[in-house]
């Protein structure tokens, strides 16, 4: 492909609108361009790249006998409502109504639709197992889209679904598709850490994440470089902590003390001349149709999802203000565990704790001298806190100085997930065994961000001048750079070098646009071919000069060597 003909609108500065370096480069190399917050096209080079990158999870998949099909984006309200996720998914489903009054959603993903296919198609154990995989634009209301196509609210995924008659069958295939997940990656050529993950929305058992470490990620991972432990932030379980001591008595009293407009734990801590370690905090919370007081100290942050799985509920969601006043006598700040006549569940951190300061359950009112166990009892103590940097590993922590956790930053790429029955049983999905005996299918289902993966790769190779693309990646295998196409010689010579790589099925990009040097280096570096092949002054049939975009290493050699060094 000739420059001259090709569309690649790079850019000179960096694009303002840029949060990360592969925003920035993405969007200045031409690969991308942005219509609306959260909403991109994609360009030649960024579609080329994009496209390389579906044919390796294709190939993956073919390769474990997925079969590929295509559902549609548009599916009707009915489908979501026998799981329950038309409402489970709130703000974050684009849902629109047809002329008719009729309410459909821009899917987010796809296993109601895919079920209703399967549950009227196949009743008998004989067509089991099943495995099917699509490549197709989701649609998500994010309510911050960023990082450019990393946090978008369209975007492009596999998504997988596999349907078994038993459960050692579902495990086979779970690890399947696990192992191709690892294929894909690493021939995407870019690193990656898995880890054990909470079902979220989609739900199920059990599910891993596929994780390529970043700083330009908003999900956190926590690692323990002893033993190797590794969860999602808000899977990870956590060892037992060292009581935070104090130079109150730990037999102190309950005391009311007035606290006129504290509410934030550093606040009230500040004016109580007290270790913020003391305080805790009492959240209420909506489980299904239940409210339910949640209790943890006031330095951690509640995992809202191990309390949803301590509570087995579908929906969990913080009760509104005016609910929390009826139910606690107290505005927000001032909830606390005492007199409390809701269901309780304590974070275990709090089971020996004493000298503890909770809300008084009355405005502007704190309780000082609080023990658990004498002054308030908890239903069930649970791990419902979210884990910290440091934290011990619930592994392999034997001291204060081994088995630490550490807090990572990281770009979600892959999820796999063991669904058991949950949507079978909701929908109805059953077969019947050689006996005639109708069972519940047991299902998993395993995503991609596909367009994420390109995101990814420039994140972790890139350099300050551009992209650098690993080589099974880059729309071209060569950038091929005429210095001055108005030179006769150097034209002649770059055209029948162009030829010849061509008959040789060498995919080369020719820069024979009428440019400064320095403008088609730049270029060269931004977009990031793997490999630049530069003629100029020098240049002869048995000296081409050829350049490494990842290392700049410059060699000359001959267009035979250079032919078989690009094959």
């Amino acid at each position: 492909m000739r420059l001259t003909k090709y569309f690649l609108p790079t850019l000179i500065s960096d694009p303002k609108e840029s949060e990360t370096i592969s925003h920035k480069l993405m969007l200045k190399a031409g690969l991308i361009d942005k219509t609306s917050s959260g909403i991109y096209s994609f360009l030649p080079f960024g579609l080329s790249c994009l496209r390389k990158v579906e044919s390796i999870v294709k190939e993956e998949m073919e390769r474990i006998g997925a079969i590929e099909l295509l559902l549609p984006t548009l599916t009707p309200s009915s489908l979501w409502k026998e799981t329950g996720r038309w409402t489970e998914y709130g703000d974050d489903m684009f849902r629109v109504k047809d002329r008719k009054g009729a309410e459909f959603a821009l899917s987010p993903t796809h296993e109601e639709i895919i079920c209703d296919i399967v549950r009227t198609r196949v009743r008998s154990y004989k067509k089991l197992p099943l495995a099917f995989y699509q490549i197709q634009t989701k649609f998500r209301d994010e309510p911050r889209p960023r990082a450019g196509i990393v946090r978008a609210r369209e975007f492009l995924m596999k998504d997988a679904y596999s349907f078994h008659a038993t459960e050692e069958c579902a495990e086979t295939t779970y690890k399947r598709f696990f192992e191709a997940y690892c294929k894909i990656f690493d021939r995407c050529g870019f690193s990656y850490i898995i880890v054990e993950a909470e079902a979220g929305l989609i739900g199920g058992s059990f599910s891993h994440e596929f994780i390529a470490l970043s700083e330009s990620g908003e999900d956190t991972v926590f690692l323990c470089p002893k033993c190797g432990y590794s969860a999602s932030s808000d899977r990870c379980e956590i060892g037992i902590r060292g009581l935070e001591t104090s130079e109150a008595p730990t037999d102190a009293k309950p005391k009311e003390v007035h606290t006129p407009g504290l509410t934030s734990v550093n606040d009230v801590a500040k004016f109580l001349k007290a270790n913020p370690e003391q305080l805790i905090k009492t959240l209420i919370y909506k489980a299904d149709s239940e409210f339910v007081a949640a209790v943890i100290l006031g330095t951690d942050e509640l995992a809202e999802e191990k309390l949803k799985k301590v509570l087995g509920c579908k929906e969990l969601k913080l009760a509104k203000k005016e609910t929390i006043g009826d139910l606690t006598g107290a505005s927000v700040g001032f909830s606390g565990p005492i007199g409390l006549k809701l269901r309780m569940i304590a974070d275990n951190s709090i089971r020996e704790r004493k000298n503890l300061i909770v809300g008084g359950n009355k405005i502007d009112t704190h309780i000082t001298g609080v023990s658990c166990g004498r002054d308030f009892e908890p239903d069930l103590l649970a791990d419902i806190k979210m884990a910290r940097n440091n934290d011990p590993c619930p592994k392999c922590a034997q001291g204060v100085s081994e088995g630490r956790l550490e807090a990572k930053r990281g770009i979600e790429l892959g999820h796999t997930f063991k669904l058991g029955t949950k949507y079978s049983q909701a929908m109805n999905l059953v077969f019947s065994d050689e006996s005639g005996q109708e069972h519940f299918i047991i299902m998993g289902c395993y995503g991609i961000g596909v367009s994420r993966i390109m995101a990814t790769i420039i994140e972790q190779n890139s350099d300050d001048r551009g992209i650098i693309w690993p080589k099974a990646l880059s729309p071209f295998d060569a950038l091929l750079i005429n210095i001055n196409p108005e030179d006769f010689a150097l034209t002649s010579l770059s055209d029948e070098l162009y030829s010849i790589l061509g008959t040789e099925g060498i995919k080369v990009l020719y820069d024979d646009r009428i440019e400064s040097p320095g403008k088609k280096f730049a270029d060269a570096d931004l977009i990031g071919i793997p490999w630049q092949i530069i003629i100029g002054k020098k240049t002869s049939r048995e000296s081409i000069e050829l350049c490494e975009r990842r290392t700049k290493k410059r060699e000359f050699i001959s267009i035979d060597r250079l032919v078989d060094m690009l094959k």
